[in-house]
């Protein structure tokens, strides 16, 4: 098992561009570790290494999942993230806290967290809706990407139209957040909620249009009709 880490990782050590390195820095305001391997690559590498995982139990997938967090790359985190999407089929409610223990450990910037959150943690919620309940409580974190993790988790869900009415609590929890990044968040839940609820959440936009961060408003109303997101952006 651990040949097939050091074999992800001698392949994207084979496959570093300066170029991707210097270009993926400047999306982040906060310090990044990474290879500088292009996004396809690394799906290649990922899957690659994935077939060789065949037939072995979750838990050891996860076990080298959390190897793969635990370097710090960016690039380690996404294969990371892949694999634990391959096995969403076979997610427990028990694995919450293991989804829990690398959002609170292992995150360190808004790709990683959306990432695992997009996918994984979609999957899982949607799964066992009852744990919404504990994305609320991740609000209340002194962790930024915990509570940026509390809505991008919904996002996936909110354009199927699940979850409109703990989405808007989620956003009410976070309404005056003052971090640009879990603004964007939840801002970018409500956007997605809007697609299937367009009506319930221009009407949430409008109720909280004086206090809302406009960061999150304007992430909000990105999907709105033109005429709606005029007289919404009217002062």
């Amino acid at each position: 098992m651990q040949n097939i880490i050091g074999g992800v990782r001698h392949r994207l050590r084979d496959n570093v561009d300066e170029k991707t390195k210097e270009s993926g820095r400047r999306f982040f305001k906060e310090p990044v570790t990474m290879y500088g391997v292009k996004t396809a690559i690394v799906t290649i590498i990922a899957k690659e290494a994935l077939a060789r995982l065949k037939g072995k139990p979750k838990e050891e997938i996860f076990a080298l999942c959390e190897e793969l967090w635990r370097s710090g790359y960016m690039e380690e985190s996404y294969v990371a993230c892949s694999w634990a999407y391959s096995l969403r089929k076979q997610y427990l409610p028990k694995d919450f806290q293991i989804f829990e223990r690398w959002v609170e450990n292992y995150i360190t910037n808004w790709a990683a967290c959306d990432t695992l959150c997009n996918h994984s943690l979609g999957s899982f919620i949607t799964m066992y809706p009852e744990f919404v309940n504990a994305l609320k409580l991740w609000t209340e974190s002194a962790n930024r990407w915990k509570k940026r993790a509390a809505a991008v988790s919904l996002i996936v869900p909110a354009r199927k139209g699940l979850f409109l009415t703990d989405i808007l609590e989620i956003a009410e929890k976070l309404l005056s957040d003052s971090d640009d990044l879990v603004q964007k968040g939840y801002g970018w839940m409500l956007k997605a909620a809007s697609q299937a609820h367009q009506a319930e959440v221009f009407d949430y936009l409008m109720s909280r249009k004086d206090v809302m961060p406009r960061t999150a408003f304007r992430y909000a109303l990105e999907k709105m009709p033109p005429q709606w997101r005029a007289v919404a952006m009217k002062k």
